[in-house]
């Protein structure tokens, strides 16, 4: 029943995230005078519409999506682009009978009559009279703001999703309280992992050090309850011996460490071993104090979240980027023996059944643990969200946003040299690409799909 409830929870919050995504691009549109005939949430059969003023509000029956259908999308083919065409001919073939050639077989096309079509049927939408609350006749910043309304919709609700998570169950993080404490030191590079007679005593035990202290501060350096901050103090201390203040229970104790001298490899900001010219690995001298930190989940404060995001984001950005490399390893999966990448693309069937695992399971240890886990997994579902509609391919609302953009950059400059307006930019033009773009994503969801009942992710 717990595996339900959870399965239930993330559809709902699907849902809900699917029709506020749209609601960023109704009410933009709306405001700027831009007709709008439906508002649905889902595709294919519709479960429930009504209408209210010239808008059909509705819920369709697969809940993979939703749209805004607004008046005018494509600008018509107008004299003004006909002889832009001829133009181009012209100065390609030299001659005007090529030119005539040039543009027949333009127009005659299999890609050009699509264009045709999809031109007829946006101009069939706009009611005589009405030209003026067409899609294609607003502004370029207009119109990005919104074709941009929907993913800024998803980053805001990822944003306060993923910002309540960890301001309140919190992230992992090292933390200066002593998880265990070597009780020698062990010979550089003799394969011994356990202590033997004569070995000497790690700086850590010779000072008394215990599981559970929690280090406050390292030679008057204070923690602040920050590993790092220990780490980076014993590290500077080599071959002294200085005073480590710990907590143990309610008593706070000053213990006396004999820090000794560390070889270790040279590491540099992006967490790569630094080499010499000749291959040798540099080396540091580093202070050794013998002791592991533990690893708690903290509540991280509202000043983190911003930064929380951005790190979020890049990293989601990045599986983006490498979306089809990613897919053939989830093939590999899928239809052979490979492993799959506990970290790479899950489809949403996948995200829901992980929902109802963590409803049901008994890695949370209580109802609060299971909601709090249940609202990141939204918040990130919101975030990739949010990233992959800004890839610049239509019908993406990238693809819309690129468009815009080199609308008005073709504009301004047509502008700067003295040239006539080349008119709007004809998305129509790249129908092809945009049922290209549409086929891939089907596929690879279909693929998403099959992986995700023959080889789930799961939380184990």
């Amino acid at each position: 029943m717990a595996w339900v409830v959870g399965v239930g929870v993330f559809v709902l919050g699907l849902g809900i995230s699917i029709a506020l995504h749209e609601v960023g691009h109704l009410l933009p549109a709306k405001r700027f005078g831009v007709k709008v005939t439906q508002y649905m949430v889902g595709f294919g059969p519709t479960l429930w519409s009504r209408r209210r003023g010239e808008t059909e509000y509705g819920v369709k029956a697969i809940p993979l999506g939703g749209y805004v259908r607004m008046v005018g999308m494509y600008a018509p083919l107008t004299a003004v682009v006909e002889e832009r065409v001829d133009d181009e001919a012209r100065a390609l073939e030299g001659d005007a009978a090529a030119a005539g050639r040039v543009r027949r077989q333009r127009r005659q096309g299999p890609f050009a009559q699509m264009a045709a079509d999809a031109r007829a049927q946006a101009a069939e939408e706009v009611v005589p009279g009405e030209e003026h609350r067409s899609f294609h006749r607003l502004p370029v910043g207009k119109r990005v703001v919104v074709m941009l309304g929907g993913p800024v919709v998803n980053l805001v609700i990822a944003t306060v999703l993923l910002g309540a998570y960890i301001t309140t169950t919190g992230l992992p993080q090292t933390t200066p309280v002593v998880s265990s404490v070597s009780q020698c030191v062990l010979p550089a590079g003799s394969g011994q992992t356990e202590c033997a007679p004569g070995d000497p005593a790690s700086p850590a035990a010779e000072a008394g050090l215990q599981q559970g202290d929690r280090i406050i501060s390292v030679d008057r350096i204070a923690a602040d309850g920050d590993w790092t901050r220990v780490q980076q103090a014993i590290r500077a201390a080599a071959d002294r011996t200085v005073p480590i203040v710990v907590e143990r229970g309610r008593q706070q104790l000053t213990l006396q460490a004999p820090i000794i001298p560390n070889q270790v490899a040279r590491v540099s900001s992006s967490g790569a071993v630094e080499t010499a010219p000749d291959g040798t690995v540099l080396t540091d001298r580093v202070g050794f104090l013998g002791v592991t930190p533990s690893a708690e989940v903290v509540p991280q404060p509202v000043t983190a979240v911003p930064g929380f995001m951005v790190e979020q984001t890049w990293s989601v950005a990045k599986i983006v980027l490498t979306l089809p490399q990613r897919m053939v390893g989830v093939a590999q999966a899928a239809f052979g023996d490979g492993p799959r990448d506990p970290n790479g693309p899950i489809g949403i069937v996948g995200v829901g059944r992980l929902s109802g695992e963590i409803a049901s399971s008994d890695l949370f240890t209580s109802t609060g643990q299971r909601v709090a886990a249940i609202v990141s997994v939204l918040g990130s579902l919101n975030l990739a969200l949010f990233v992959f509609n800004l890839v610049p391919l239509l019908p993406l609302d990238g693809g819309h946003v690129a468009g815009a953009l080199w609308e008005g950059a073709r504009r301004k400059v047509a502008s700067w040299r003295g040239r006539p307006d080349p008119g709007p930019f004809d998305l129509a033009k790249l129908l092809p690409v945009t049922y290209a773009v549409t086929l891939v994503i089907i596929a690879m969801s279909g693929l998403l799909l099959y992986a995700d009942v023959v080889r789930p992710i799961t939380l184990g």
